[in-house]
């Protein structure tokens, strides 16, 4: 196949994807705060403060922000941060005086090596191609930089992986795979288990250096 016509076809194939994943955009729904939500965010946040991982004048990238549960309390702590996230969030969090863009995370506009810090709670499952949605954390996130990243344990009473937009909610080891084949070290990794009206729940976290 001469140049020319390999470029047709790559762009064919790009425009279907892109296709495809606009249409996914009508699953994006509204994430108000909760309890449990509220719980983790400041405790984690906290965790990481006062280990000094996460520090004042740091820059920050809050993925998949939600109503700007995090975003705040990054503020509080006197971090630089700014938030991305689809749909009716976007307005909530303006109308906070919130800094947020409405982007996708994997098509996500920032400079390369932008920030010193991702939080990506509960939106990695999101995604259709994980891997390559970490590759665009990777590229946004400076060299020895730290990501955040919480995701839904499969096959709880909560049942995560029938939600209508959790694309990917995968065993913890296959996480562990994509994280080292995307050219993250896991420093870290915990479950963080609770009962709900439905039963038992977990939510896998991990700690991710650029290496």
């Amino acid at each position: 196949m001469d140049q020319v016509n390999e470029n047709i076809v790559l762009e064919r194939d790009y425009r279907r994807f892109d296709q495809f994943i606009s249409r996914l955009v009508h699953d994006v729904y509204a994430e108000p705060p909760s309890d449990i939500h509220n719980l983790i965010t400041q405790n984690t946040l906290q965790a990481l403060h006062s280990e000094g991982l996460l520090r004042p004048g740091m820059r920050a990238l809050d993925i998949g922000c939600g109503q700007g549960l995090a975003l705040e309390k990054f503020r509080a702590l006197g971090v630089d941060v700014v938030g991305i996230t689809l749909g009716p969030d976007v307005a909530t969090c303006r109308a906070k005086g919130l800094a947020v863009l409405e982007m996708d995370q994997n098509f996500m506009t920032f400079s390369a090596q932008e920030f010193d810090f991702l939080w990506c709670r509960h939106v990695l499952e999101h995604s259709v191609a994980p891997l390559f949605t970490l590759s665009e954390y990777k590229r946004v996130l400076k060299p020895g930089g730290l990501a955040y990243v919480e995701v839904p344990a499969p096959d709880t009473s909560a049942k995560h992986q029938e939600n209508s937009n959790h694309y990917s909610v995968l065993p913890a080891s296959a996480w562990l795979h994509l994280f080292a084949q995307a050219g993250f070290t896991v420093e870290r990794k915990y479950a963080t288990e609770f009962t709900l009206t439905c039963g038992k729940d977990t939510y896998w976290s991990f700690y991710l250096r650029n290496r």
